[in-house]
């Protein structure tokens, strides 16, 4: 599988105090970047706030995103790990990786979506990730070349 995540869109042991911290330093690795405006940031918030903790769409992970809007300037992602996991209020709590999805059109990113899910989905791929010592590493796993054990 080709890269699908930049590694300059990659942070690891990212310190947060709460569930609003983690999606603020995940947004602002797209802010940094460009792709984002900080409001896409505090929608993303806000949606988690009104709907719940739907986000954290399976153990230990969650999927910062919120409605395609004027605040993306392109289609991009982002992906940190927390140096402690926070609490959402979901059963798959707590969560230790958070992907940051900023899209243009509710089409854009369904072809990267899919190849990031079917990533993420191999067995233990995740707590793989949340341990990972380097960006380096983060981008094997992604790419499913693990470190053997």
């Amino acid at each position: 599988m080709d890269k699908i995540l930049n590694e300059s869109h990659i942070r690891i042991k990212e310190k947060a105090a709460d569930w609003e911290e983690a999606v603020r330093k995940a947004g602002a690795v797209l802010v940094e970047e460009g792709s984002i405006r900080p409001a896409y940031v505090e929608k993303m918030i806000q949606s988690v706030k009104e709907l719940g903790p739907y986000i954290v769409i399976m153990p230990g992970f969650a999927l910062a995103h919120a409605a395609p809007c004027e605040d993306v300037v392109k289609s991009d992602m982002a992906l940190i790990t927390l140096d402690t996991p926070v609490e959402f209020g979901s059963p798959n709590d707590p969560v230790s990786v958070l992907l940051c999805l900023g899209c243009t059109n509710s089409t854009s990113h369904l072809d990267t979506l899919s190849r990031v899910a079917e990533t993420l989905l191999a067995e233990e791929r995740i707590d793989m990730i949340a341990k990972a010592a380097s960006v380096e590493e983060v981008v094997r796993i992604m790419a499913g070349k693990e470190m053997p054990a």
